[in-house]
């Protein structure tokens, strides 16, 4: 049960989620229906992860790989389940998905896990990344990194369920984050 209520799908402002959805209607999401509870703050946040989601400079495998290792390190049940959906539509495999659970040392997962827990990436993570990424790639890396955490704090905080039909994996069958 979350702990605040969604704003009922009918009752929906489309002028704030315009960032979002540049004026097309969007199906009920109970992470949409949670921020406009705070319309100012909905319209501020959307314009910025519209931004990571749809215009980010990263390939979208490395976005997705990105958000789903924060995800699942924060254990964010409704992040996971919505972004396992896009990851799959940019080509992501299992055997990635399974890499991010596990926290295989692969490139991606090395540099989220180090900007989660010392907020900073190692000049040798860095160097590694920068063969790969321009600058601004590196910037909405850092940038997805931080958002999507926060996300995983506000949904975790506010207990926003997977929207219906969606799977999160038995995340909240398993034990704590790789």
């Amino acid at each position: 049960m979350t702990r605040l209520r969604p704003v009922p799908y009918e009752e929906w402002d489309g002028e704030v989620l315009r960032p979002l959805t540049g004026g097309r209607t969007v199906p009920p999401s109970n992470a949409l229906g949670l921020l406009l509870n705070h319309p100012q703050l909905a319209k501020a946040f959307l314009t910025f992860s519209t931004h990571l989601l749809y215009r980010s400079t990263l390939p979208a495998r490395t976005r997705e790989l990105t958000i789903l290792r924060v995800a699942w390190r924060h254990r964010c049940r409704y992040e996971w389940a919505h972004h396992v959906l896009i990851a799959r539509e940019a080509g992501v495999t299992e055997e990635e998905l399974d890499e991010v659970r596990q926290g295989a040392g692969t490139l991606l997962n090395r540099a989220v896990d180090e900007l989660e827990t010392a907020s900073y990436l190692s000049y040798e993570v860095y160097e590694e990344l920068a063969k790969r990424m321009d600058e601004r790639q590196l910037m909405d890396f850092v940038f997805t990194v931080g958002a999507y955490r926060m996300q995983a704090l506000a949904y975790n905080t506010f207990e926003v369920e997977p929207d219906p039909g969606m799977d999160d994996g038995g995340m909240s069958d398993r034990g704590p984050a790789a």
